[in-house]
């Protein structure tokens, strides 16, 4: 039987940090977190390891660094057609138009793919991004995600985010929005 997403208490406490947050405009505080319920098809080495790449780019959002956000991103980053340069750009108007930007994301999938150079971790997602907008002062949504996959490759002995697996569809399906930023 299919388990609702929403029976995990884990969702809830996300949902509600998220909501309280939006609501009072409180600057909230960046986190990543593994469901106690996740499916953990790696090492705890790995596991430490993806951890890392998420709360480096806590760090970099927190100082509003592009330069260090880029360094978690593969050189050979593809989202959709997105490549690294627009991310770059996109990040930099992020900086420019919100301050304040915080963003959770709570994993409850993590899995290993192929090997040697041509593994991947798809690392199973639900989020949000928020910041403060510099213009009317209230905490706004940026961007959120249910179930979104970021894959990660190995690069240079380090894992990084590396957009979407295989070939990019020429449209999305109906009903579907990009998350490009993990």
């Amino acid at each position: 039987m299919a388990r609702s997403m929403w029976s995990s208490p884990g969702r809830w406490m996300l949902v509600a940090a998220a909501v309280f947050s939006l609501m009072t405009g409180t600057p909230g505080e960046a986190t990543t977190s593994i469901s106690k319920d996740a499916v953990v098809e790696v090492d705890q080495a790995t596991v430490n390891q993806i951890l890392e790449v998420f709360h480096k780019a806590d760090a970099a959002i927190a100082a509003e660094n592009v330069d260090s956000l880029m360094e978690l991103y593969a050189t050979q980053y593809n989202y959709h057609g997105l490549k690294q340069a627009d991310i770059r750009k996109i990040w930099a108007d992020l900086f420019k138009e919100y301050r304040n930007l915080v963003d959770v994301h709570f994993f409850s999938k993590l899995v290993k793919v192929g090997s040697g150079s041509n593994a991947v971790i798809e690392v199973t997602c639900t989020g949000i991004l928020s910041g403060i907008s510099k213009t009317s002062g209230l905490r706004v949504p940026i961007d959120s995600w249910y179930e979104e996959v970021h894959f990660l490759t190995l690069e240079g002995g380090v894992w990084r985010i590396r957009g979407n697996a295989g070939e990019t569809p020429r449209v999305l399906p109906f009903g579907t929005a990009p998350h490009p930023l993990f």
